[in-house]
């Protein structure tokens, strides 16, 4: 179905979690995925991040990055409320895939072979929900972030004869 001129200029841009410790999380998220931290915003009691994969070739610098950060898709946003690193008696959040706070699911990223990615996150210790060779979808992975967020792997192209959805 066409886009009606009203919604043409629209995209998704950004979904927002809350992370209990942004030193571990953004080590996670640019180390472990790869992201590129497009912006930070300090604010006196919470600090957003703003992190996505660079598709420029490294040709923008930050404050490009900065500037483009709403003109564009697949942007994440680690919200960090201060003093939850610190706090002996924080529980975490809810990731959404347990009650109570059953709802929000996963974020996915695409690879271009999921059992070379699943391999290079064994070797950096990171935790699996689901393996690939784990369940029916044996072309998906589920990985955790630091605060026991899903992140589906997902392969880029999907092989439709092999029966992949």
């Amino acid at each position: 179905m066409a886009r009606s001129a009203e919604t043409a200029s629209f995209q998704f841009n950004h979904t927002m979690i809350r992370v209990k410790d942004p030193k571990v999380s953004l080590q996670f998220y640019q180390e472990v995925l790869g992201m590129d931290l497009i912006s930070e915003n300090k604010f006196s009691d919470f600090t957003l991040y703003f992190l996505a994969f660079d598709h420029s070739g490294g040709k923008q610098d930050m404050k490009e990055k900065q500037a483009n950060r709403t003109n564009r898709e697949g942007v994440l946003e680690l919200t960090h409320n201060h003093g939850t690193e610190t706090d002996p008696n924080f529980k975490g959040y809810a990731s959404g895939n347990a009650d109570p706070g059953r709802g929000f699911g996963h974020i996915a990223i695409s690879v271009d072979n999921v059992e070379k990615a699943c391999e290079r996150f064994d070797k950096l210790g990171v935790q699996f929900k689901k393996r690939p060779t784990d369940g029916k979808m044996k072309h998906i992975a589920f990985i955790l972030d630091p605060d026991g967020y899903w992140i589906e792997v997902v392969p880029a192209r999907l092989n439709l004869e092999a029966g992949q959805v």
